[in-house]
């Protein structure tokens, strides 16, 4: 079984605030400056993963010019967009059974494709359906595009040509680490310690789970361990249910693992999470309209200058009959 100290989540996708502040920033950079050069956000891909680009607007010999209706997603917006479609991973997991193991496993893909890419040179809704396939394929409950396409009356044949892409940014680092089963294991030592009673353990244990379900919508699988987010989220439902001393356990934990935080500086950890949580906002179908009608217009070729090239081509045509 893979060891969490000593994996690539650890070592290369565990970021600083001001780290992930400047990926994002770099991606949503990046497309603006592609609108601004080639009039359109898109990048083809093909299904070896190959990536091209589009033909600037401008040349020499073109007088198009850009259309000045197309305005990029702000950074807010982005971000708007991506919570929007982590949610709908979280509803398509649901809808199929998986198991949460590989609900957590797609949300991380998802999140960390899109340190890579802003969401207008790749539509999510693509995405996040690539990134729930190719869960399902590495924790070995496999599902096969048909049949998830089939399911959320979708076209399959996206989440197959997108495949080789998601996996190339994500470095093909496909072992991640979700705070479930902490939650399972935190759960069980205070059952066995007589910290609590059977019947409360379900209650403590189910509480947690919803709890870790909100905190994969924030940016915290990204900034914290899957051990935090756990502790985080058993924090939280014991807050909602009042069944244990928490601070006493807590206090257990640290003293047991010689652990390099005291108990103040864990609370601090967990207070965080609980901020990012607090502070989430989860947009409607109704928020998204202005939002992703932005996206299509980004994503649309900018046809002016070949209209113009025709143009050209039918003038001079006619000038020779």
């Amino acid at each position: 079984m893979s060891d969490f100290s000593t994996s690539t989540h650890r070592s290369k996708w565990i970021l600083s605030p001001q780290d992930l502040m400047e990926k994002r920033t770099v991606a949503n950079d990046g497309a603006i400056k592609m609108l601004e050069q080639y009039g359109t956000t898109r990048v083809d891909v093909d299904i070896d993963g190959t990536v091209s680009y589009p033909e600037p607007v401008f040349d020499l010999n073109s007088t198009a010019e850009i259309n000045t209706n197309k305005k990029p997603l702000s950074f807010e917006e982005e971000q708007y967009m991506r919570v929007f479609y982590e949610q709908k991973i979280q509803e398509v997991c649901a809808a199929f059974k998986f198991p949460h193991k590989i609900q957590a496993t797609s949300l991380i893909y998802f999140k960390r494709f899109y340190l890579m890419w802003s969401v207008m040179q790749q539509h999510p809704k693509n995405i996040m359906l690539t990134c729930i396939y190719a869960s399902c394929k590495v924790e070995e409950n496999h599902v096969s595009a048909e049949e998830l396409g089939k399911g959320i009356q979708q076209d399959h044949l996206p989440i197959l040509h997108n495949e080789m892409l998601v996996l190339q940014s994500l470095g093909f680092d496909l072992i991640v680490f979700a705070p479930y089963r902490s939650i399972n294991g935190f759960v069980d030592d205070l059952e066995e310690s007589g910290e609590v009673r059977h019947g409360d353990q379900e209650k403590l244990k189910e509480t947690a789970f919803k709890e870790a379900d909100k905190i994969m919508l924030t940016d915290a699988p990204l900034l914290f361990p899957p051990g935090q987010l756990a502790l985080a989220a058993l924090r939280r439902s014991n807050e909602i249910n009042k069944i244990i001393d928490f601070e006493r356990y807590l206090d257990t934990i640290i003293s047991r693992k010689n652990s390099v935080y005291s108990i103040a500086e864990i609370s601090d950890l967990l207070s965080s999470i609980d901020y990012m949580v607090d502070q989430l906002e989860i947009p409607t179908t109704k928020d998204m309209k202005p939002i992703d009608k932005k996206l299509k217009i980004c994503l649309a070729h900018d046809d002016s200058k070949k209209k113009e090239r025709k143009s050209k081509r039918s003038k001079r045509t006619a000038s020779e009959m």
